[in-house]
């Protein structure tokens, strides 16, 4: 049964336990005051000096309750839970093609070596289904005549650039790039129009000046390419050259042609479609050329130029090939060179006024040919067409060491270097090992 007690009663108690810590006790019930009736002033004072005292360790305790909370969570948070990792294997129905580029005198040719690309039975680097057969290789690029470049690739080969021979000997015994890219582009008629005939010249120059296998690019003229590109490959009869390229917007019959009756491989180059590159294909299978001798270049959107578009097709090519789609199970080029057609890699400072320092531009055109070579070495490239000679060697070190491989005397154990590595521009990154 409740019990009334005065207000006096209450007052006369809690003084008695002022100075006593009372936990989880209270007072419950109502208080009628008659109007009209005189309290005492020292009653009302202790009244409100209780009330305080109650509320002040009410927070405190609440304080103490949230900090202990606080306390478990975070040592909740540390606890180490054992897991055990497995790599689940993928069962993919798909093979891509195994295409050999260069020609030895054992085949016919003159090559030193050569490079064999594609064969992966999984997505790249993931080795847990399938090993990688080959790594990714690099071709670095020279020209036919000096071109404008940037600072930063204009610096290492200012000495060679009116000699073709010379600047893709100095890619091949300098530089250490696996194969070299030479473009004719003086041929297009805008430029200086030089004959067929002459480039073809260029083409054998190149050809004794190294003995890695060579790429032979046109001018992108659509008129002028099939012829260019006839004679090269006429020039470089037997050498199992990389003919770039058959396109959809061009003669591809003449130039494939041309690549089938000298022995040499086709690149199949069309514009971030896959359907365009699917039929592309099937027209030149009807023209009877053998599945090893295609390579596909699917378009290299750099970063900074849609990137991520050129991600998304390669890795949809990649796994519509690994499902079992044959017409497009080739291994596939990538041309980083795209990457200097973002104006972040070679402008000095931005046009726009009210934007941040871009920071050197000698390093930034680099780094943008490394970004865009690693990123679609992850989504299924496995030739890179580069420009600055560190930007490839770069590309040629990480992805050698995912695949697995010594690079460069850099001896990769279990997916990790054991030495310093020399990244780009004189800095140096340590892999643990």
């Amino acid at each position: 049964m409740p019990k009334e007690v005065s207000l006096r009663e209450i007052l006369k108690l809690i003084e008695e336990y002022e100075e006593v810590e009372l936990e989880d006790v209270r007072i419950r019930g109502d208080v009628e005051i008659e109007l009209g009736s005189i309290i005492d002033p020292a009653m009302i004072q202790a009244l409100l000096r209780s009330q305080a005292q109650i509320q002040a360790q009410a927070q405190a305790q609440a304080q103490v309750q949230a900090e202990r909370v606080a306390k478990e969570g975070i040592e909740k948070e540390l606890e180490l839970v054992d897991a055990h990792f497995e790599a689940g294997k993928v069962s993919w129905n798909g093979e891509i093609e195994e295409v050999t580029i260069g020609a030895t005198s054992a085949d016919g040719g003159t090559r030193e070596s050569t490079v064999t690309i594609g064969g992966e039975k999984a997505l790249p680097f993931y080795n847990f289904d399938h090993p990688m057969p080959h790594p990714p290789v690099i071709s670095v690029d020279c020209f036919d005549m000096p071109i404008s470049l940037a600072r930063a690739v204009r610096e290492h080969y200012q000495d060679v650039m009116e000699d073709p021979g010379e600047w893709a000997k100095k890619n091949v015994h300098k530089f250490g790039a696996d194969m070299v890219t030479i473009h004719l582009i003086s041929t297009d008629p805008t430029i200086k129009d030089t004959p067929a005939r002459e480039a073809a010249k260029t083409v054998e120059e190149v050809l004794q000046a190294v003995k890695v296998p060579i790429v032979i690019g046109g001018s992108g003229n659509p008129d002028k390419d099939p012829e260019v590109l006839e004679a090269a490959a006429e020039a470089a009869s037997g050498e199992r050259c990389l003919i770039a390229s058959a396109n959809l917007n061009m003669d591809y019959e003449r130039i494939a042609r041309a690549a089938m009756d000298n022995g040499h491989v086709i690149l199949s180059w069309t514009q971030l479609d896959i359907n365009a590159q699917k039929t592309l294909n099937r027209y030149l299978f009807k023209l009877g050329v053998p599945r090893e001798d295609i390579v596909i270049d699917p378009t290299t959107a750099a970063l900074g130029y849609g990137l991520d578009y050129a991600f998304t097709n390669i890795e949809r090519m990649r796994i519509s090939a690994l499902k079992g789609d044959t017409d497009l199970a080739f291994p596939i080029s990538c041309g980083i060179t795209n990457a200097w057609g973002a104006r972040e890699a070679w402008m000095k400072n931005s046009p726009i006024q009210e934007d941040s320092d871009w920071g050197p531009a000698i390093y930034r055109g680099p780094l943008y040919e490394i970004i865009t070579g690693l990123t679609l070495g992850m989504a299924g490239g496995d030739m890179f067409m580069m420009m600055h000679p560190e930007a490839g060697a770069a590309v040629k070190r990480i992805t050698g060491m995912l695949f697995g491989s010594k690079v460069s005397g850099i001896e990769v154990r279990d997916g990790e270097a054991t030495e310093d590595i020399r990244f780009i521009t004189g800095d140096w990154v340590r892999w643990k090992g």
